[in-house]
């Protein structure tokens, strides 16, 4: 999928509103449309990289920074404290549905 026709890309640019927890000039997390949690949250890199087997290691350090901004994001969630689950679905056997690299942040309730 072109970068341009991407919706995650539209929502880390801020073309497509969405309900943000956090943002920095690399990432961006926001609450997940359909939760399947009380706290259920996507980590997305700015940059668009299509799923985790396109990373490369020039992407080494963002793909760092988006799990400790994903474990701090849990942690802080109303019982993150008690643990939490991360996940990256990967193409369609995987369960991917945007093709655009995004980390699953599940806090709140026992997984």
């Amino acid at each position: 999928m072109p970068e341009n026709d991407c919706l995650f890309c539209k929502i880390a640019s801020g073309e497509i509103p969405s309900t943000q927890v956090f943002s920095n000039e690399r990432i961006v997390a926001f609450k997940d449309i359909h939760p399947k949690a009380p706290t259920h949250l996507l980590v997305v890199p700015r940059k668009h990289i299509a799923s985790l087997y396109d990373a490369t290691e020039e992407d080494r350090d963002l793909l760092g920074e988006m799990l400790l901004v994903a474990s701090q994001l849990a942690k802080e969630s109303p019982n993150g404290e008690n643990g939490g689950r991360f996940g990256f679905n990967c193409g369609p056997w995987g369960g991917q549905e945007v093709g655009h690299l995004h980390l699953h942040v599940m806090a709140g309730k026992k997984l």
